[in-house]
C-alpha cells in the first residue's frame, strides 16, 4: 500500500504536544458517548507527522477502529468529482461558460420555477441566461436536491423519482424536464450538481464514473481503499454506521443511504456522495492537492487547475446572503470554490487557517482541509448520521492545529 512519508512534527513546526490535545479534544466526543470513534491524519510539508485511531468500529462487537478502517465519506465525493472535471477542463474538454446544454443537450430547454398557480400546478419562466458549468461547480446553476418534500420544486424532483433513475443517462433525463429552483447565478442552493458533473464526464470519456475515477484519479494516486463498492474482502473493514438521537443515544443504521449494499457498484455512481475511503487514502488525494495537482511525480491536474479549483468563485452578493449547508455556512471571507469551500480571508470568517484554505464535509461526519499557506492538511473520518448536525470538529480541530503551529 502506497505511503506518504513519515517526519517528527517538530521537524516540520509542529507541536507534538498540542497535536495530542487535538486527540484529547475527538477523545472526549468519544468518552461522552456522541462518537463511536474516529481516525484522524495530519500532514505538513508533504508528510505525514501525527495520526491517531480512536473508539469503536463497531460497538457492539467491541472493535476498535484501526488506521486502515474504510469509511462512507459521502459529500467528500464531491471534491474528488471536482478533479475528475479538472482533469477534463485540462485536456480542453469544457470551458466554466460553457451552458450545460452544451454537453448534456436534454437541458437546452429548461425553465425556472416561479411559484404556483392556484390550481397547484408550476409557474414557469425563461431563465436569464443558461446556466453554466461554472455555476454547476459552485452550486448556483438552479438545482435543487430532491430531498424536500416540503419544497415545491423538490416535489417534483421526488415525483419524477429523480434518484431512482437506471444510471446517470436517465436521471439527466428525467432532471432536465423538470424546472430549475431559481434564476441561474442568482442563488447558492445545496444541489445535484456534482451527480450532474458525473454524467458529463460519462458522456466526455464513454466510461463509467467508478471507470474514469479508477484510472485517472485513484489508481494513479494509490488510493487502493477507495471507490463506489467495495469486494467482499474488504467488508470487514467498513466502519459501522451510526445514527445519534438524545433518547436513544448512538444505534447502528440498518439501511444506510445511498449504498444499502456496499459489494455492489450503484446504477447511479454519485459523483456528490457515493465513494468510501480511509483516512489513508483520503490523506494522498489532500496531498495532491496541496501539491498543485501532483503526487510521488504523478501529475493529476495541472497547477493551474488547483488552484482555480480551490479559488472562491462567488460573488460578495452571495457570500453575504446568508446561504450554506451543516457547518459549511458561507459568509465574507468563507466563499465556495469548485466542489468545496474556500476561506479567502479567514480574519473576517473567524477561523485561524490559512488563507485558500480549502475544506469539506459528508453527511456521516467525516471532514478534511487542505492548508497551502500553511502547507498543512487534516482528515478526519467518523461514522456518525446526527439529525443535529453532529459536533463541529472541523472548527474546533482547525483551532486546535492552528495552537500546534510553532
Amino acid at each position: 500500500m502506497p505511503t506518504l512519508p513519515r517526519a517528527t512534527p517538530e521537524s516540520v513546526g509542529l507541536s507534538s504536544d498540542a497535536l495530542k490535545r487535538v486527540d484529547l479534544a475527538i477523545h472526549k466526543l468519544i468518552d461522552d458517548g456522541t462518537l463511536a470513534g474516529a481516525v484522524t491524519l495530519v500532514g505538513r510539508h508533504g508528510k505525514v507527522v501525527h495520526e491517531s485511531a480512536m473508539g469503536a468500529k463497531n460497538l457492539e462487537a467491541g472493535e476498535p477502529l484501526a488506521m486502515d478502517t474504510i469509511f462512507r465519506i459521502f459529500s467528500m465525493t464531491k471534491p474528488v468529482t471536482a478533479v475528475a472535471m479538472m482533469i477534463l477542463y485540462d485536456e480542453g474538454l469544457w470551458r466554466p461558460e460553457d451552458p450545460i446544454a452544451k454537453h448534456l443537450p436534454e437541458f437546452a430547454d429548461v425553465k425556472v420555477f416561479a411559484g404556483l398557480a392556484a390550481d397547484g400546478t408550476p409557474i414557469l419562466e425563461a431563465p436569464d441566461h443558461a446556466p453554466t458549468l461554472g455555476e454547476l461547480l459552485t452550486h448556483t446553476a438552479g438545482l435543487s436536491y430532491g430531498f424536500d418534500p416540503t419544497g415545491p420544486v423538490d416535489a417534483l424532483y421526488l415525483r419524477a423519482q429523480v434518484w431512482g433513475s437506471s444510471g446517470l443517462a436517465e436521471m439527466m433525463t428525467r432532471l432536465a424536464g423538470l424546472p430549475l429552483a431559481y434564476q441561474p447565478g442568482s442563488k447558492w442552493l445545496y444541489s445535484i450538481a456534482m451527480d450532474v458533473q458525473g454524467a458529463i464526464i460519462e458522456k466526455l470519456t464513454g466510461q463509467s464514473l467508478p471507470e474514469f475515477m479508477q484510472a485517472r484519479i485513484f489508481g494513479p494516486l494509490g488510493m487502493v481503499d477507495t471507490g463506489f463498492s467495495l469486494p467482499e474482502a474488504k467488508l470487514t473493514r467498513l466502519a459501522v454506521l451510526y445514527r445519534r438521537s438524545k433518547s436513544r443515544g448512538l444505534s447502528e443504521m440498518e439501511r444506510p443511504p445511498l449504498m444499502s449494499d456496499p459489494t455492489r457498484v450503484p446504477r447511479v455512481p454519485s459523483g456528490g456522495g457515493g465513494l468510501v475511503s480511509t483516512a489513508t487514502d483520503y490523506a494522498r488525494f489532500a496531498q495532491m492537492l496541496l501539491n498543485g495537482g501532483e503526487l510521488d511525480d504523478v501529475r493529476i491536474i495541472q497547477a493551474s487547475s488547483a488552484k482555480l479549483m480551490m479559488t472562491n468563485h462567488l460573488s460578495e452578493a452571495l457570500v453575504s446572503a446568508g446561504y450554506g449547508i451543516g457547518a459549511q455556512q458561507i459568509r465574507p471571507g468563507f466563499g465556495h470554490g469548485y466542489n468545496g469551500a474556500v476561506f479567502y480571508d479567514p480574519a473576517a470568517a473567524g477561523i485561524p487557517v490559512g488563507p485558500g484554505t480549502y475544506q469539506w464535509d459528508g453527511a456521516a461526519g467525516t471532514w478534511f482541509w487542505v492548508d497551502p499557506a500553511n502547507q498543512i492538511f487534516y482528515v478526519g473520518m467518523i461514522q456518525l448520521m446526527d439529525p443535529n448536525g453532529g459536533p463541529p470538529t472541523q472548527a474546533m480541530t482547525q483551532r486546535l492545529i492552528a495552537e500546534a503551529i510553532l
